[in-house]
């Protein structure tokens, strides 16, 4: 089962337009429309242009702008999946080759139509800023703040509704040393299943390392003394599953805590065991649904961010027995989010614990082999959810090591190299549903690849509006380039006075790679411009969006086919460090273009 998003791009344009109406921000584009020799007379086998018209007074813009909900087509024609190859020692294997790969979708072979490798020095963002003459530039310690501009990502979830004390200190070590392995451009947010303790994305990693000792197990079962005691794996077998040996098992044990060995009591005992195995359930599943749904609110704040998303989620793992819908929504809403989860086994290297026959709570001497049993696959059945969460979105499960802090590393750390492939499903139906795919090797290798396993097909436009707003989303907040259209994107700010400046986000159109529609002696086609603008640890700060109608006489379309169409949108922000990322889109050729800078304004 499929869930959407429940983060519409509607709502945070909302946010937007408050947030502009109380700071006094005032987006605006202007288009530049600059004047060129006139065009040079046509060859004889060429079709002239029509004779300029005089435009009717209502239709006599040729270029406008207007503030406007998006209402172009949804993007389908192109999946990316991005690919790590690794060798058998786990490092990052370079220099492979678009023929080197092969990709399948739904069992269907498929054309890789785009093919690029990157390395988290590709990814850099240019600073694209003139400055204010009136402010001293310092290009140099720009382009530093610039590189350390965010590109990853990384929500590191603790599992502290199922942690014990001894996990808890063991993981908090480890992380301690991944801080230290994160390059510039990371940033790292820290989370907990009980929602008991939030760090937001920073780059501070002394803050991280203090943030680590608020990290401590919450269960909602600690001091719980149950007669008789079951665990969740024996519960699960007495509820659900209708095993009589586990209430066999309970009942016995039933007899010994509550009517001290009578057997004529066993009647009253099967009764107990079978309302404690209830308990139980009842019990763990909530604690259990409680971490899911934090896990999703986590999940809804990295899917927010710009640039490359991973979760690594830290846990001893648990058992779903019950709430396979619930887990199987989480990885749903990672994929479609573009956030591959990488998870680890918080208990290390370990030997399953059987309990100690001598101590009560272990059963009857006639039923402790039995609940040994039932330790042992409990223990080995926890591992299930964390190895499923990291294979659904494309992950790592690391386990069964004692090296928790190298594991966190390969698990956070950006990879030397990876291989973004793309390609363009053929007869799409926009049925919402999932497309599994594969990415696999020409020639048979022992290389290991990590890639997402699928994608969600678009559902039927149903609401173009609220589909287009749900596209400029995913656009918007993702650092890949697309250059469907040609668009150049630079930026200029002066400084109004200490504590605020003006920020021009200036595009460039060429116009010749845009596609007109002709109609009643014009040239039409609209644009949507979409702006977004992040601070150096990737929150949201401003951004608007702006619909361009082009109405454009022939003797126009020439002289800006030539020069091309310059548009500029403004904002006020403060002095600091900034992403922006913007989003280009036509309505008649349904082309996009989606574009990075970076922007330093000094203090």
């Amino acid at each position: 089962m499929s869930y959407l998003p429940q983060f519409p791009f509607a709502r945070r344009w909302s946010c937007v337009c408050l947030l502009l109406l109380l700071t006094g921000a005032s987006p605006s584009v202007r288009a530049q429309t600059p004047t060129s020799p006139d065009p040079p007379p046509a060859s004889p086998s060429a079709e002239a242009p029509a004779k300029p018209q005089t435009p009717a007074a209502s239709d006599s813009a040729e270029v406008s702008s207007r503030d406007t909900a998006p209402t172009f087509k949804v993007r389908v024609n192109l999946v990316l999946v991005r690919v790590v190859v690794r060798d058998q020692q786990g490092k990052v294997v370079p220099n492979l080759h678009k023929e080197d790969f092969q990709l399948s979708d739904n069992r269907k072979p498929q054309i890789i139509s785009t093919f690029s490798v990157e390395s988290p020095e590709s990814r850099v963002v240019a600073t694209t800023t003139s400055v204010d003459p009136n402010v001293p530039a310092d290009p140099e310690a720009a382009k530093v703040l610039a590189a350390a501009l965010p590109q990853r990502f990384v929500s590191v979830v603790f599992d502290d509704q199922h942690l014990t004390m001894q996990d808890a200190m063991f993981v908090r070590t480890s992380a301690g040393r991944f801080f230290d392995s994160l390059a510039a451009s990371d940033r790292v947010g820290i989370y907990s299943t009980s929602g008991q303790f939030t760090q937001e994305f920073t780059d501070d990693h002394e803050l991280l390392r203090k943030s680590l000792l608020k990290i401590i197990p919450h269960s909602p079962t600690a001091g719980i003394h149950d007669c008789p005691e079951i665990s969740y794996y024996e519960a699960d077998l007495i509820q659900n599953k209708n095993d009589p040996q586990a209430l066999a098992i309970a009942a016995e044990d039933a007899v010994q805590c509550a009517f001290g060995g009578d057997e004529t009591q066993l009647a009253a005992a099967r009764a107990m065991a079978q309302g404690m195995a209830g308990g139980v359930v009842g019990r763990e599943d909530s604690s259990t649904e409680y971490a899911l749904r934090h896990m999703e609110e986590v999940m809804r704040r990295l899917a927010s961010m710009p640039g490359q998303r991973i979760m690594v989620f830290v846990s001893p793992g648990f058992i779903t027995s019950t709430l396979h819908l619930e887990f199987s929504d989480l990885v749903d809403r990672a994929t479609k989010a573009n956030i591959v989860v990488n998870t680890i086994d918080a208990r290390g290297l370990y030997t399953p614990d059987m309990g100690d026959i001598a101590d009560p709570a272990s059963g009857s001497y006639r039923t402790a082999g039995y609940k040994a049993t039932y330790a042992v696959a409990a223990q080995l059945a926890q591992e299930d959810v964390l190895a499923e969460l990291a294979d659904g979105t494309g992950g790592i499960f690391f386990h069964n090591r004692n090296d928790v802090d190298e594991g966190l590393r390969e698990a956070g750390a950006a990879p030397a190299m990876t291989y973004l492939i793309g390609f363009s499903p053929q007869n799409l139906k926009l049925d919402g549903s999932l497309h599994t795919l594969k990415v696999s090797f020409v020639h048979k290798t022992s290389y290991k690849i990590q890639a997402r396993h699928g994608y969600f097909a678009p559902r039927h436009v149903v609401d173009p509006a609220e589909e287009a707003k749900q596209e400029i989303q995913e656009a918007l907040f993702s650092q890949d380039e697309v250059r469907d259209l040609p668009v150049d994107l630079h930026t200029q700010f002066f400084k109004t006075d200490n504590y605020q400046a003006k920020l021009a986000v200036l595009t460039h159109v060429d116009i010749k790679g845009v596609h007109f529609r002709k109609a009643e002696g014009r040239n039409r086609d609209d644009l949507t411009v979409a702006t977004a603008i992040f601070d150096e640890n990737g929150n949201y700060v401003t951004g608007g969006e702006k619909i361009v109608q082009m109405k454009l006489l022939d003797l126009t379309y020439y002289r800006l086919s030539l020069s091309g169409l310059n548009l500029k949108t403004s904002f006020d922000v403060k002095p600091g460090t900034y992403l922006v990322r913007q989003v280009v889109r036509d309505s008649e050729g349904s082309q996009l273009a989606a574009r990075n800078g970076a922007v330093v304004i000094p203090n």
